[in-house]
């Protein structure tokens, strides 16, 4: 007996959903390829019947499915007419290029009005955990220095924690939704500047600056804080385009 179930391959059901599938597909195609352009008819439900050897149902659930993408419309009494195809949506911060300096600058620019304002409010609304998480992600950091390890990860977390200590979940949720690629020499893939003299110096000056946030933070002094972490990023700024020379 023949499988006539939702899910038969040889029901009727099946065997409509597959040939609607096809003919969208096909209208589709010659959408794309531009053998119909934006403000043409499409043939007549008939002539499509007859043209691809389907029944009217399929041809209606077909051109439903090209509604519902946005690529035709149906205008009454005048039949189905092709649109103009709508731009891409583009995600925020997805299409950032880390190889590209301007992007880095971008997201540098907009860390420095968020994460210096994150480090003042740390400082204000400071409580006992997340001071010892933040004296953590600092020895975290300092840890992977001395052993030589690759730091943007360790960077990303103590960037993550003073946004953690905001108590605005907005902070983090904003470094999260970009992740470790936030920071520029993790964005870079190398992980360090390129020679181990520099890379030495380039790390302890880091290190250096983290000390100065973190301490501000912990002294609940906002206004230190604040421009600590601004001249931090401004530093980053300063030597992603040193690194990329």
């Amino acid at each position: 007996m023949a499988n006539t179930g939702p899910a038969g391959e040889k029901g009727p059901r099946a065997r409509r959903g597959t040939l609607v599938a096809r003919l969208a597909a096909t209208l589709r195609e010659e959408i794309e390829e531009g053998r119909v352009l934006p403000g043409d008819r499409l043939p007549s439900e008939s002539a499509l019947t007859e043209a691809h050897g389907v029944s009217r149902t399929v041809v209606r659930e077909a051109i439903a499915a090209l509604r519902s993408e946005g690529r035709v419309e149906a205008r009454q009494g005048a039949g189905v007419f092709v649109l103009v195809p709508k731009p891409p949506v583009v995600m925020p911060f997805r299409n950032l290029d880390p190889q590209r300096v301007s992007s880095t600058i971008e997201l540098l620019e907009l860390r420095n009005a968020i994460e210096s304002e994150a480090a003042a409010l740390a400082a204000q609304r400071l409580v006992p955990h997340w001071e010892e998480a933040l004296l953590e992600a600092n020895a975290g950091f300092r840890e992977a220095v001395a052993q030589g390890l690759p730091t943007g990860e360790a960077d990303y977390r103590l960037h993550l924690a003073i946004a953690q200590a905001t108590g605005n979940p907005r902070f983090p949720e904003f470094l999260e939704f970009i992740g470790p690629g936030i920071i520029p020499r993790a964005a870079l893939g190398a992980g360090e500047p390129r020679h181990e003299a520099s890379a030495k110096e380039y790390l302890a000056q880091i290190s250096d600056e983290h000390d100065h946030i973190i301490h501000a933070i912990l002294d609940r002094d906002e206004e230190r804080a604040r421009e600590a972490m601004r001249v931090h990023l401004k530093g980053s700024y300063l030597r992603y385009r040193a690194v990329l020379r």
